[in-house]
């Protein structure tokens, strides 16, 4: 599976497609789509199987959920499949993406050193947690890239009245794969999400540290771009990927199958 992970560079050099048995007859479906359903191995799973039920060929572009829809927004993309619901509702709310549909969930950890400096596994909610992380100056690392991630930690910040402007933290402008290898370098602590964390901990010198807080929720969505707004897209072959994803005999029962290290990645909640 070839991935281009930066989307507006995606679009210079030419999409990419994730190939099996599928037609050439039939346009190919463009999805912007954040870099945690990639690195997770989510897409890998899905895919291949989608391709065949249907003869559609899925082109990929994995970005931060805020690339993924300045794409949507720009008529880039057929469809997008995000995780940062204040966008994705500012996104439809705007005219530029339809038909909403919830698509999956897990949820964000906090990982650091095993050590744990700050003391982060004694607290009793995400904003002690991030209390604890800067009245002790530690090494915090930011995504910083408008993703899906990078929001929710915006958000984390603000909801506990504190500003992220310490001595420890450091904003990389990085997708979570780098950011997660730049914590364990400088044995510092970041915000993830499940799927990448247990993708990536046999290669990392961190340990989950703090888990389980109702904020620390993660849903996903997929959303199609408005074909009013953009007649040319592919507005059939998303519609029928969208449909697909969502089916509780296909798309969601795949989602729910797929583990990692024995572990269940995401949990499949299309109505």
């Amino acid at each position: 599976m070839n991935v281009v992970h930066t989307g507006f560079v995606a679009l210079s050099l030419g999409l990419f497609s994730v190939t099996s048995n599928a037609s050439d007859n039939l346009p190919n479906i463009r999805l912007a789509t954040t870099t945690s359903t990639y690195h997770s191995g989510l897409l890998n799973h899905l895919l291949p199987k989608f391709e065949k039920d249907t003869g559609y060929k899925v082109d990929v572009i994995a970005a931060g959920t805020g690339k993924s829809l300045k794409m949507g927004e720009n008529g880039d993309v057929d469809l997008v499949m995000t995780h940062a619901p204040k966008a994705e509702a500012s996104f439809v709310d705007q005219g530029f993406g339809v038909l909403p549909r919830q698509l999956m969930y897990n949820d964000f950890v906090i990982v650091g050193p095993s050590a744990d400096p700050a003391k982060i596994q004694q607290a009793d909610n995400v904003t002690s947690v991030l209390s604890k992380i800067a009245q002790l100056n530690a090494i915090f690392i930011s995504r910083g890239d408008d993703s899906g991630t990078h929001k929710k930690e915006k958000g984390l910040w603000q909801q506990s009245n504190i500003e992220p402007n310490f001595g420890g933290y450091r904003s990389v402008g990085q997708g979570m794969g780098p950011t997660l290898n730049m914590a364990s370098e400088m044995q510092g602590y970041t915000i993830t999400d499940r799927g990448t964390w247990l993708a990536y901990t046999n290669k990392l010198d961190l340990s989950l540290l703090f888990q389980g807080d109702k904020g620390l929720f993660n849903p996903y969505q997929v959303i199609l771009v408005n074909p009013e707004r953009y007649p040319s897209i592919n507005q059939k072959g998303a519609k029928i990927f969208s449909d697909w994803l969502v089916d509780h005999d296909k798309g969601q029962v795949l989602i729910n199958s797929y583990r990692l290290n024995g572990k269940q990645l995401f949990v499949a909640n299309a109505e």
